[in-house]
């Protein structure tokens, strides 16, 4: 029986997407208590990765929860949104200058994110990760995250005790428990929140340099992959367009910030799919003719679910209902559709109005999907 695994891409407030698909993947095979037997997930998918693996229930009900929870999430759970704490995080940065770079007291961000560190302690029984391994529920769960000194991806897994570590070019998988810690460190959006220490090393988020997002899957024993993404560029309706549009103005902050957030978040993933592809054709096209080779390479189904929707064009409407502190840095740095920085603002948009539309899109592209979301799960138990 082929082994099925989830992988949950990051992308801050854009993850709310996610929790939509998995609500509408619960309603889709309603009897199905355990459709993915491995979780992968990094930055905030790493949140929900762990909300799925540490839930005492199955997963029609863990699904359930987790959309409850980002229903309910407000943006003052995620990191402080007081103007003292907007202004202090610059001012840390500038006086850091004065000290080599460096933060005196804790690592630097530009937003304090401490009110998550309580907030996923209160909503994520880790302690129930481990028991529903010991009790075959669970083959694994990972969550990865970047190592600044070493510089590399570093994957932490907690499962079943065959389950070995690897190493490759910047890659690494080493078996771990996993803690809030871990998904402080996956989900440390770079200059946005500071990096978290593990093991004597600092971490910040798992998208950076991340090459190979699909790999811990497949290290952890997949046969067959479920990728929910947060980016509708897939679609070969959208490839050319924007560069198309005359810019009206040099880029902004937030546009360069979102680009790069972009290229972290969501082009490693979308290469990584596109080379999955290329190697299933490959295999396909040689058939009975491998060689020595060719003879360790396998076959992966793999079924995509992406938005069909821009999601920086839903954050730019949603900007304006934001407090007045956070709608005030927004503004300044231009992550504005007018400032051409609303994909930066995509990402910290933990607001009601925002996450239940993207929860809404979610569950709505999966039902569109549904006859092969039920194809692909023929066969599983």
């Amino acid at each position: 029986m082929p082994t099925n695994a989830l992988i949950l891409s990051g992308g801050g407030a854009r993850a709310s997407y996610q929790a939509g698909v998995l609500q509408a993947i619960a309603d889709i095979l309603p009897h199905m208590e355990n459709p993915f037997p491995i979780i992968c997930g990094t930055s905030a998918g790493a949140v929900n990765a762990a909300s799925l693996a540490a839930h005492p229930a199955g997963f029609h009900q863990a699904a359930i929860d987790l959309a409850a929870t980002w229903r309910s999430l407000e943006m003052e759970q995620v990191f402080k949104t007081g103007w003292i704490s907007l202004m202090g995080g610059p001012v840390k940065v500038a006086l850091s200058l004065f000290n080599d770079g460096i933060g005196r007291k804790k690592p630097l961000g530009l937003l304090d994110n401490s009110p998550l560190r309580e907030f996923l302690s209160s909503v994520i029984p880790f302690h129930n990760i481990q028991s529903k391994i010991d009790a075959g529920l669970l083959e694994a769960l990972s969550v990865t995250a970047l190592g600044y000194n070493s510089g590399e991806s570093v994957t932490f897994f907690q499962g079943q005790p065959e389950l070995r570590g690897w190493r490759r070019y910047r890659r690494v998988g080493t078996p771990e428990v996993i803690t809030v810690d871990h998904l402080m460190a996956s989900s440390a959006i770079p200059t946005i929140f500071p990096a978290q220490s593990l093991k004597h090393e600092y971490f910040g988020d798992g998208a950076m340099r991340q090459m190979a997002p699909i790999s811990p899957a497949l290290h952890l024993g997949a046969d067959r992959i479920f990728i929910i993404g947060v980016s509708g560029n897939r679609n070969p309706a959208h490839w050319g367009k924007r560069g198309r549009i005359p810019a009206k103005h040099s880029p902004s902050i937030a546009q360069i910030i979102g680009q790069m957030l972009n290229s972290a978040f969501i082009d490693a993933l979308e290469g990584d799919i596109e080379h999955l592809e290329r190697v299933n054709t490959l295999i396909n096209l040689l058939g009975d003719e491998r060689n020595e080779e060719t003879a360790h390479l396998r076959p992966v189904d793999a079924m995509i679910i992406s938005p069909s929707k821009e999601l920086d064009k839903i954050a730019g409407r949603k900007i304006r209902k934001l407090p007045p502190p956070m709608r005030f840095f927004l503004r300044r740095t231009g992550a504005t559709a007018r400032g051409g920085g609303s994909a930066a603002a995509s990402y910290l948009l933990f607001t009601h109005d925002y996450c239940n539309e993207l929860m809404e899109l979610g569950y709505q592209d999966a039902m569109w999907e549904r006859e092969a979301i039920e194809k692909f799960f023929e066969g599983s138990s």
